[in-house]
């Protein structure tokens, strides 16, 4: 079928589910930490911890943040393979067609101009594209190890664009470490900030970069709420502005430090599944209109246990990240009962998949997916 995807509660036909095969390690420098801050600053041992370093031929990034690895263990790899392919057949079982992207093969690292980096497979493939209507935009990464990430989703879009879609790639970062905007982690209290005070040198060095991710925008209609938090998603969402002007309205929010999809989401038109109050506060005013359910507290016991050295990425609130497949049908963690059971109280099937280690790789149902086609999308005016 044809693109198209302008919102995330219409009848969903198409959809990609991201792939983690080859997932091994998290890769510890400064766009990672600056990317999970305000995660791993509650993690006060991270920043004590002695990892594996990554050389680099030529030295190219080894300044005061130097690259480390920090290895996954396997049985945590074995069982996100068995609940992402879970998620894929309890998809397919809705008469969604699933899309995949090409599985990552054993490469450990690739190396740009200005730093290495180890590959991270295509999990969380919501964050580095945005559907727009007809339009596919890979947007500019925030951490390094995920640089050529859409590369693996190529043959998904170049089918798309056989069909008609636009296809456009923001300009692409180099990410020298003086390409960050480091004052969200500066104003943050609490956490240790001084990794990010003196940043290497670099002959590539342009200054602050656009860097932003899709998840960081919620779609309703023709209108676009984008949370920014740094000068580098601000320079992002100035060149969405101009690619987008007069076919969709940006609204700033800063709600948090990048993704949005873990404190709001559109459920269906005039109705919002919230986190918490002081999240709806926030809210443009137009939104603040429509009708609210807020997620329940995450209970503790919802959670695996992890060791000491396992790094836990997500806040507890992870699982508000559902994924509609109509206004009707939710998937939602089969975790989180309480959850299920609130929005079946608003009219809801909520349809339950598993997914158990979503703390430790950064992301749930809607990261871990892509909707590109959904039946009756337009670009309607909510927001007016």
């Amino acid at each position: 079928m044809r693109l198209n995807s302008y919102d995330g509660w219409s009848p969903l036909q198409e959809v990609v589910v991201g792939s983690a095969e080859n997932y091994t390690t998290h890769e510890t420098e400064l766009s990672f930490k600056l990317f999970f801050y305000d995660q791993l600053s509650e993690q006060k041992s991270f920043y004590d911890r002695q990892y594996y370093p990554v050389i680099s031929p030529r030295g190219a990034g080894q300044g005061p943040e130097a690259s480390a690895q920090s290895p996954i263990k396997k049985r945590y790899v074995e069982e996100l393979n068995e609940d992402v392919e879970g998620i894929a057949r309890t998809l397919e079982s809705l008469s969604v067609t699933v899309h995949r992207p090409m599985p990552l093969a054993d490469v450990s690292s690739v190396e740009t101009l200005a730093w290495p980096a180890a590959v991270l497979p295509p999990l969380n493939i919501r964050d580095n594209t945005l559907i727009l209507g007809d339009e596919i935009i890979e947007t500019p990464p925030q951490v390094r190890s995920r640089y050529f990430e859409t590369q693996l989703l190529k043959k998904v879009f170049q089918g798309y664009f056989e069909q008609g879609a636009r296809w456009t790639v923001m300009p692409r970062p180099i990410m020298t470490d003086a390409s960050f905007d480091p004052s969200y982690a500066e104003r943050s209290p609490g956490g240790p900030a001084e990794f990010i005070k003196e940043p290497a040198s670099s002959p590539y060095d342009t200054g602050f970069e656009m860097m932003i991710d899709g998840a960081q925008c919620l779609r309703l209609g023709r209108d676009l709420m984008i949370n920014v938090s740094t000068a580098n998603h601000a320079l992002g969402v100035d060149w969405l502005e101009r690619h987008l002007a007069g076919r969709f309205r940006i609204h700033r929010v800063s709600i948090t430090d990048n993704h949005i999809d873990s404190m709001v989401l559109a459920l269906r038109p005039g109705l919002l599944l919230v986190r918490t109050p002081r999240v709806a506060e926030l809210l443009p005013e137009p939104l603040r209109k429509w009708d609210m359910i807020f997620a329940p507290e995450p209970e503790i016991n919802a959670f695996p246990s992890y060791d000491d050295d396992d790094l836990v990425l997500t806040s507890p609130y992870i699982d508000l990240n559902v994924l509609s497949v109509d206004q009707e049908t939710v998937l939602v963690n089969e975790a989180c009962p309480e959850l299920m059971r609130t929005l079946e109280r608003h009219g809801f099937t909520a349809v339950p998949v598993r997914h158990r280690h979503r703390r430790l790789f950064g992301g749930g149902l809607h990261c871990f997916t892509l909707d590109t086609v959904r039946r009756g999308s337009t670009p309607e005016d909510y927001l007016s």
